[in-house]
């Protein structure tokens, strides 16, 4: 798989003069878009989200589009809307952002729950539903979301069920203190640092990548101990609502892709381990008591994989 990881290298490498000390987070994110999955950036304002969603579509070199969630925002104003010509006599139907290769949905939480239900079919079946017609969106479709979570005035909190549609949730989190000095010192200058980002890669070059990720080997102890994993979340009685069979798949392709990053054609247990907070956190749901003792649903995640024997495997 050492074509997935220069590919990803390269992404880093571009995203990274940009966005310092973060590789991780886009390490991941890559991993998302090789399994054409969605991904959730929940954190405080001014950590960076915004600017690394627009370094990566800038890397990939497809075509973009910024969608500002506010109150006022309509389902067409995402979906587009037909517009009636009184020459023609003939309605002509104007697209709107969504059909783009890479959408960045910016502080999702300020739309109406109706602009959010919008997206739903977008995200899980890559096709948009307007007047009663279906339309194709991008083979490349990758849709990556803003949350403030801790600014509730004029927001609406996400279903459950739409939580569920992002592949993975990550935090960016604050620099460190080295990082935010290269920050400081990077910032002294006029234009956007976005603008010096150039293309490293293609559409083309992604979708080929997404069919190389679904090769990578998993042994069958590793599929056990993702099972595993799923099935303690369900019986975990601080748990109201467990890990759905959507859930357990999104941790096994996840676990390719991120060997495949590594340049590896077979998965390991570390690699289920690493993804297994940001792929599964948001699908769990913890009961009402356990969450005024501030039990979060990653900290009950995180018991279980730490109380399950991890695989050895041969070789």
């Amino acid at each position: 798989m050492k074509n997935v990881k220069n590919w990803a290298d390269s992404v880093i490498n571009s995203v990274s003069s940009v966005i310092l000390g973060k590789e991780e987070i886009v390490k991941k994110i890559l991993t998302a878009i090789l399994c054409r999955g969605h991904v959730l950036l929940e954190d405080v304002p001014g950590t960076g989200k915004t600017m690394l969603a627009r370094s990566l579509a800038a890397s990939f070199g497809g075509s973009f589009s910024r969608i500002q969630c506010t109150p006022d925002v309509l389902p067409a104003d995402i979906l587009g809307f037909s517009i009636y010509n009184p020459k023609t006599g003939e309605f002509r139907f104007h697209e709107g952002p969504l059909n783009r290769n890479i959408v960045l949905i910016d502080e999702i939480n300020r739309a109406t729950p109706r602009s959010q239900s919008a997206l739903l079919e977008a995200m899980a079946e890559g096709q948009i539903s307007i007047e009663g017609n279906k339309r194709t969106l991008p083979e490349l479709f990758f849709l990556i979301a803003t949350e403030n979570p801790v600014e509730f005035e004029g927001t609406f909190p996400l279903p459950e069920a739409q939580k569920d549609r992002f592949f993975m949730s990550l935090k960016m989190g604050y620099p460190d203190k080295i990082a935010e000095g290269e920050i400081l010192e990077a910032q002294r200058r006029i234009g956007h640092p976005v603008d010096d980002v150039q293309p490293v890669t293609s559409s083309s070059e992604i979708i080929e990548l997404q069919h190389n990720v679904l090769d990578v080997f998993v042994e069958p102890r590793i599929r056990e101990y993702i099972l595993s994993i799923i099935q303690k979340t369900r019986e975990d009685g601080q748990v109201l609502l467990g890990i759905s069979p959507r859930g357990s798949l999104a941790l096994y392709k996840s676990a390719q892709a991120y060997a495949a990053i590594d340049g590896r054609d077979y998965v390991i247990p570390e690699d289920v381990r690493e993804l297994v907070v940001p792929v599964l956190c948001k699908r769990l749901i913890v009961t009402t008591d356990q969450k005024m003792k501030g039990i979060r649903p990653e900290d009950v995640i995180q018991t279980i994989v730490e109380e399950l024997p991890v695989p050895v495997l041969e070789g």
